[in-house]
């Protein structure tokens, strides 16, 4: 069986902290060298784990501040 990417693997992991509501609207996310030291990854990969997330609504972006998770309705 094929395994994920690695950039799979801490979009999931970050998607699951949402749904637990470790992460809560509003919360900050680690900044990408936080990420990348946890993961053991290159800021590429990272990247693309939070491009993933933007995509799907999950988190937002706010340049020179910061990737926030997004408002969700309830």
């Amino acid at each position: 069986m094929p395994t994920k990417p690695k950039w799979a693997l801490i979009a999931d992991h970050i998607r699951d902290q949402i749904a637990s509501g470790q992460l809560k609207s509003g919360d900050k996310l680690p900044s990408t060298a936080q990420l990348r030291a946890e993961h053991g990854v290159s800021a590429g990969v990272v990247r693309q784990a939070v491009l993933v997330l933007q995509t799907q609504g999950l988190v937002q972006g706010v340049h020179g501040l910061g990737v926030f998770v997004a408002d969700r309705p309830d």
